[in-house]
C-alpha cells in the first residue's frame, strides 16, 4: 500500500500529527505503515502542512510524483525539504505557553517559566502513536533543531496564534541561546521520563 494524497471522504478521522479533525474533502496525506493489530498495513492520516513539519520525507516522495496540483505545493515541498535536512526538525508539535514552572528544556535543561512560550516535541513510536518527548525554550532552537528558521513552521502548526503573540515567539527566537558546542546533547532515546 503506497503513501498516497487523497481527500478525507469524511469528517470523522483525526490527524495523527496535530490531532485535528481532518474536514470532509480536506486533501490529507496517508503513510503507510504495518498495521500492528493485524496483517499487512494501515494509513496514518495528516493535515499537508502536519505531514511536511512531521513526516518530511514521507510527503516529498509523494509530492515529487503525484503532487502537482496539490495546493500550497511549493511551501510544502520546500518545508519538507528543510524538515528532511535537521533530523529533529520534525519533532516540533507546536508553540504553547507553560501553564507552570516544572517543565525543563530538553536542550539546556533550565526551568521553563510558567506563562512563557515553549515548543512542544514528540516522536512517533513504533505502534503509530505519536509520544510526547518534552518542551524546548525557543532560543534553544538553533542549538536543538541546526536552524533557528521555524517561525513559520511554528505559526502553520499552531494557527490560533495572535500576530502579538507571533511576533513575541519571535523576539524569543532572536535571543541567544547555547551554542551547538557547548549545549548539552539531549537524549535521542525518545524517553520522556527527563522531560516532564
Amino acid at each position: 500500500m503506497p503513501d498516497v494524497l487523497q481527500p478525507a471522504p469524511t469528517g470523522r478521522a483525526k490527524c495523527r500529527g496535530c490531532g485535528k479533525p481532518l474536514a470532509k474533502g480536506e486533501l490529507r496525506f496517508g503513510e503507510s505503515v504495518s498495521n500492528p493489530f493485524a496483517e499487512g498495513e494501515t494509513q496514518r492520516w495528516f493535515h499537508l502542512v502536519c505531514a511536511a513539519c512531521m513526516r518530511p520525507a514521507q510527503l516529498l516522495a509523494v509530492l515529487d510524483t503525484d503532487g502537482s496540483d496539490v495546493p500550497e505545493r511549493e511551501w510544502l515541498r520546500a518545508t519538507a525539504v528543510t524538515g528532511a535536512a535537521h533530523r529533529r526538525l520534525p519533532r516540533l508539535l507546536r508553540a504553547e505557553r507553560a501553564g507552570s514552572g516544572r517543565a525543563s528544556c530538553r536542550l539546556c535543561r533550565e526551568p521553563i517559566a510558567k506563562g512563557t512560550f515553549r515548543f512542544a516535541l514528540q516522536l512517533f513510536e513504533e505502534d503509530l502513536r505519536p509520544a510526547p518527548i518534552g518542551f524546548l525554550h525557543p532560543r534553544c532552537s538553533e542549538a536543538y533543531f541546526g536552524t533557528r528558521d521555524v517561525l513559520e513552521r511554528v505559526v502553520k502548526l499552531t494557527p490560533e496564534l495572535t500576530h502579538e503573540e507571533v511576533a513575541e515567539i519571535g523576539e524569543l527566537l532572536a535571543r541567544p541561546g547555547p551554542s551547538v558546542a557547548k549545549a548539552r546533547p539531549p537524549d535521542d532515546s525518545g524517553s520522556s521520563t527527563q522531560s516532564a
